[in-house]
């Protein structure tokens, strides 16, 4: 008899909790054997092994694991696969958990994640090539310095306040760094002052370092074409192009921009009953990462004149065919407009920011599937 066994797993750094079920027609899901192990992908080798001697089958099955996407990012996957195992990643937003629920334990959510797997009440979260998830790795430790920068600037700012002094001109120019190394203060704070400051250089440093490495990356063969043609967006230059591209993974899994965007979770929500209608903001779920690049890429959008290109804009496009500096033309120009309609009507500017984020989310998957000729949103 062909059985299919589907094997939750509750993983954390500490342990791994195993829940196996075989799915019964009609019946409730009969639970194989659970378990809780040290966090070793060979234990849960060892535990399918152990469970396929208690059921006696050494062929005709179908063993799949499956856990949430969390801590462990793809290596759990990435060792289970090797060992010839069947395994998914599921999103966390995207399953279908127990109504009500008030007890929560390692044990319940691996049978809950079983269940899922079972039911098919999930979606699996794409998994990347390995060069990919590396460029990915590199660029997000990019940002987290640059989110370290900005923490380091504020720290500055506010200690000079707490002593009275306001820089009136342009900030973190040369000539604001040659006050801040002027000011009269105690010895002390002056001390703390110079040790921020020193700090500051050092990240100035190091993301100048980072964003050169990231201009070669992007520079290799298999993304070269790509973060050219993304370029060719106002507000979208080489990290950005290369962040969407390598967190994206493969465009045309998704069937048209409306569906890219929302996995993004710039699709507005709705909480409706009987004839009453309502929308809700953007549903935040997906990758919040992406969504955060394109709302601080339509920040950019959102400032000067319906149809400028600035320098800098042609030269990124340089290189590109007539058809895609077109459609990105085509673009930049609808985004503008329409980010300026919004406000003209009294919509808030994070609102209208994004709108606008949300559509330019659609104009890249038309760019990256070759849609260039057809309306993406």
């Amino acid at each position: 008899m062909y059985r299919i066994i589907k094997i939750g797993l509750d993983v954390h750094s500490t342990n791994y909790t195993i829940c196996a079920i075989e799915p019964v027609i009609g019946e409730e899901d009969r639970v194989l054997g659970t378990a809780q192990v040290a966090p070793d992908y060979k234990e849960i080798l060892l535990f399918i092994e152990k469970l396929k001697y208690k059921l006696g089958i050494d062929h005709d099955y179908d063993i799949v694991c499956g856990y949430e996407a969390g801590c462990l990012g793809y290596s759990l996957y990435n060792q289970l696969t090797k060992a010839g195992v069947k395994c998914v990643i599921l999103a966390p937003t995207t399953m279908m958990t127990q109504q009500g629920k008030r007890v929560k334990t390692d044990a319940r959510d691996a049978k809950v994640i079983a269940q899922c797997l079972a039911n098919g009440t999930y979606h699996s979260v794409y998994i990347p090539t390995e060069e990919d998830n590396s460029v990915k790795e590199y660029l997000r430790m990019r940002d987290d310095h640059k989110l370290a920068l900005k923490k380091v600037k504020q720290q500055i700012n506010a200690l000079c306040l707490r002593f009275g002094y306001n820089y009136e001109g342009t900030k973190w120019t040369a000539k604001h760094m040659t006050w801040l190394k002027k000011l009269e203060l105690p010895a002390l704070v002056r001390e703390t002052l110079d040790e921020d400051l020193g700090s500051y250089g050092e990240y100035i440093a190091k993301i100048e370092r980072f964003d050169a490495r990231i201009e070669e990356i992007a520079a290799q063969t298999q993304y070269q074409e790509k973060v050219k043609k993304l370029g060719c967006f106002l507000g979208i230059k080489t990290h950005s192009a290369l962040s969407l591209i390598v967190e994206t993974g493969d465009f045309t899994r998704f069937t048209k921009g409306n569906t890219y965007a929302a996995y993004l979770g710039l699709a507005p929500g709705e909480s409706s009953s009987g004839t009453h209608i309502s929308r809700t903001g953007i549903s935040k779920t997906g990758n919040a990462h992406i969504r955060t690049l394109l709302t601080e890429a339509s920040r950019g959008i959102c400032k000067g004149a319906v149809g400028q290109k600035s320098k800098e804009l042609r030269s990124r496009q340089q290189g590109n065919s007539a058809e895609v500096i077109a459609y990105a033309d085509k673009a930049n120009t609808r985004l503008r407009s329409r980010y300026y309609r919004f406000i003209r009507h009294g919509k808030k500017k994070n609102v209208a920011v994004t709108a606008t984020a949300r559509e330019l989310a659609c104009f890249i998957w038309g760019m990256m599937t070759d849609n260039i000729s057809v309306k993406t949103t």
